[in-house]
């Protein structure tokens, strides 16, 4: 009995010996885990505040390079630039420039839609006239004649009245006849050449006008400023500058359409001539022609 109660007190001492250290090493657990728990937390605000950081130093890196990058203007049109070049170029004497521009291309325009619309295939239109005069249909010829349009077609026409006629169908009469309305056909075709060439010449005279005035307005400019500055002759050196070669662009676009429709006229020649010789001809085997 003295035994067993000795062994419960022995238990029961150590039960209780151990209790509190037991509780001590689970308060030291916890402290510990508090603080960890504290240090991680720490951590992760240093680690915001870091990514916070960084953030901004990027935004600010690109904000600066958006600053540095040049902006691009928007490209100006032609239009803009050549009216800006004219408004600066003195309205006065670059409104006469391009009235002479506007003159000399209605010109043109008219020129090339006449020759244009005279423009035939002679070798078949003097082949289906030889055709009717050979059958002896001289008022079919003139009927032809009279339906088409051209120079030639007006050539034709005279040579087959010529022929119809009881006067006035020998040869000779026939050959002046062509000869004279040949003359006639190729004044018509020339006709108004003479203003664009008139319009050639006065776009860069109009241009050197401006020049010389723009020369005179900068040295008055020197005269009232009484030195001799870059900026002083620069507005009248600008004028002048601009006037001409706006007078010389002018010229050029205008000699280009004079040298085509000079070589439309002289097609027209080379297809008179051509058509003469066969009216000759034809008029020369009819039995209605005079020898």
């Amino acid at each position: 009995m003295k035994k067993y109660f000795a062994i419960v007190a022995m238990v029961a001492a150590c039960t209780f010996g151990m209790t509190p250290s037991v509780m001590a090493q689970a308060a030291e657990n916890q402290e510990a885990t508090a603080e960890q728990v504290d240090e991680a937390a720490a951590q992760e605000d240093q680690d915001s505040i870091a990514a916070a950081e960084a953030a901004a130093e990027e935004a600010e890196a690109a904000a600066e390079e958006e600053d540095a990058t040049p902006v691009e203007q928007p490209k100006e049109t032609l239009h803009k630039v050549l009216k800006t070049k004219f408004i600066e170029g003195d309205a006065g004497f670059m409104s006469l420039v391009a009235i002479a521009l506007v003159l000399g291309l209605a010109f043109c325009i008219e020129r090339i839609i006449y020759l244009t619309l005279a423009q035939v295939n002679t070798r078949n239109f003097i082949e289906t006239l030889a055709a009717k005069v050979e059958k002896g249909d001289i008022k079919g010829a003139i009927d032809f004649c009279a339906g088409t349009r051209g120079p030639v077609a007006q050539i034709s026409k005279k040579a087959m009245q010529n022929l119809a006629s009881d006067d006035q169908n020998d040869i000779a009469t026939i050959e002046r006849t062509i000869n004279i309305e040949a003359e006639v056909q190729g004044a018509y075709l020339e006709e108004n050449c003479s203003w664009i060439t008139l319009f050639i010449a006065m776009a860069p005279s109009l241009g050197f006008l401006g020049t010389v005035i723009g020369m005179v307005a900068a040295f008055d400019a020197i005269e009232a400023a009484g030195d001799i500055s870059p900026t002083v002759v620069a507005g009248g050196m600008k004028v002048a500058l601009i006037t001409t070669i706006f007078g010389i662009v002018v010229a050029l676009i205008l000699q280009v359409f004079y040298n085509y429709i000079l070589a439309r006229v002289e097609a027209l020649n080379s297809n008179m001539e051509e058509a003469a010789m066969g009216l000759l001809d034809m008029c020369v085997k009819s039995d209605k022609c005079k020898k």
